[in-house]
């Protein structure tokens, strides 16, 4: 069951929204970001052909080389250190994992990670990318020792740590990728499979012949074909590890499923359907996603995911050039990562044009600012005659869309209210007003005639205006 932190009132259009965003969550999972799902899926010929991610003929790194053992201790222990919240303007990053619950039916313990995606997303800059992790990595685990990435939420899971099976993934990737990852999401297969039958099919380019081995059913032979694929066959085509790449080349795989769904969602014979099936398809999803996210979280990230631009998504999986490949003491195929060529790929998808992993530098705020075009109201809340009108003057000096300026209810403190998601303009607020935590708030309304409202408080009024 999907598990939000806090609950809102569910009126019948946020139930819409929360329900698209929900839908392109599943599809995620397998390939993209629900939150930039749309826009990644709508670059034109910027995917790579099947084979891309396979190591070239005589590259040393596919050298087959034992590993040290994977013992597991009596009492494990996790290091200290929880998510750390987004603050709602700068960088936020998810940790997306697929799951495979069969062996948690068929008695063998907690589930499995089959698929394991870093996704991250920078207002400020308008930049987002995402990052696929193999399941095969052979990678220190906290509070244990070596083992396959994917078996990092079983044992978070089985040893009861702190945050459970979420936990010690994200902290395992965390260390694996040195980056702060702020959220999880997390969905089972079955609301995966229920997702894509309820829009009748993904279509899907096969490049060549493969084999797919659906949960239910025998193998089946894809032809190299357009065709349609419904639930159980999309899983299948995605998953599937038989082809030259191997487990490298899936996420290529993924890529493609995602493309099938957002021409779905896309296609307005579908969207009357979609919308008129909305609230039995808001149910089955529902009871197959996790996440830490609140559904507050949820939407403002899916109102900033469209302002980014589709040339500042950038994408990548790690691939056999960031990998030896090598065997496990048990004598399975296992990854071995190259830590720095791997950060080095973590660099080019997540730094894109800003050249930081954090928010952009401060000269920048307010040409972005005055950019962004936010239609702003100015309301006096201090006991100060004018504080507004004057507060206007300097502000639309510097390039601010002041359309309006009134007296508002008494507050020490300035107050910002953002109805349609416009970070750049928040972040100049925040810093020249000083704007304390908890002062700052979302309501988005697609709605509104006004993009921002800001009550200048008694702090405000206390200073010499620039």
């Amino acid at each position: 069951m999907i598990r939000f932190l806090k609950t809102t009132p569910k009126s019948r259009s946020l139930r819409l929204g929360v329900l698209i965003t929900l839908l392109t969550a599943v599809a995620l999972t397998f390939g993209g970001f629900y939150f930039i799902a749309y826009r990644l899926a709508s670059i034109q010929g910027r995917l790579p052909v099947l084979g891309d991610f396979i190591s070239s003929e005589g590259d040393t790194t596919n050298l087959v080389l034992p590993v040290s053992d994977f013992s597991f201790p009596e009492q494990a222990t996790m290091p200290e250190g929880v998510l750390t919240p987004w603050d709602g303007t700068g960088r936020v990053t998810v940790l997306v994992m697929g799951l495979d619950y069969r062996d948690w039916l068929a008695g063998e313990g907690p589930p499995r990670t089959d698929t394991m995606m870093l996704l991250t997303l920078d207002p400020l800059s308008n930049t987002a990318g995402m990052l696929s992790v193999p399941r095969d990595l052979w990678v220190s685990i906290p509070g244990f020792e070596n083992g396959r990435i994917n078996t990092a939420y079983f044992l978070g899971e089985a040893y009861q740590m702190p945050g459970g099976g979420p936990g010690l993934a994200v902290k395992t990737v965390e260390q694996l990728l040195g980056v702060e990852i702020n959220y999880y999401a997390q969905v089972d297969f079955g609301a995966f499979i229920r997702f894509v039958d309820e829009l009748g099919g993904v279509k899907v380019d096969v490049p060549k012949k493969i084999k797919i081995d659906p949960i239910v059913g025998d193998p089946i032979k894809l032809k190299p074909e357009r065709q349609t694929l419904d639930g159980e066959l999309a899983l299948a085509y995605a998953r599937a590890r038989n082809s030259e790449g191997g487990d490298l080349d899936r996420a290529l795989r993924q890529q493609q499923v995602i493309f099938g769904i957002r021409e779905r969602l896309l296609e307005p014979e579908d969207l009357s359907l979609l919308i008129t099936k909305a609230p039995a398809l808001y149910a089955e999803i529902a009871s197959g996603v996790q996440t830490n996210l609140t559904l507050e979280e949820l939407i403002k990230l899916a109102v900033l995911a469209q302002k980014v631009p589709e040339e500042s998504i950038e994408r990548g999986a790690i691939s056999a050039s960031e990998v030896i490949f090598a065997e496990s003491p048990d004598e399975q195929s296992v990854l071995v990562p190259l830590p720095e060529k791997i950060r080095q790929l973590r660099d080019e998808i997540f730094l894109v044009s800003t050249g930081t992993l954090g928010p952009l530098t401060p000269g920048n705020s307010q040409e972005r600012m005055a950019a962004e075009g936010a239609k702003i109201i100015l309301l006096n809340g201090s006991l100060s005659e004018g504080l507004a009108s004057r507060t206007q003057t300097y502000l639309q000096s510097q390039g601010a869309n002041v359309v309006e300026t009134s007296n508002g209810e008494f507050t020490n403190h300035t107050r910002i209210v953002d109805y349609t998601g416009n970070p750049h303009t928040v972040q100049y607020l925040t810093e020249l007003f000083g704007v304390l935590p908890g002062y700052y708030e979302l309501q988005f309304d697609p709605n509104s005639s006004v993009d921002v409202i800001v009550t200048l408080g008694v702090d405000w009024s206390t200073l010499e205006i620039p």
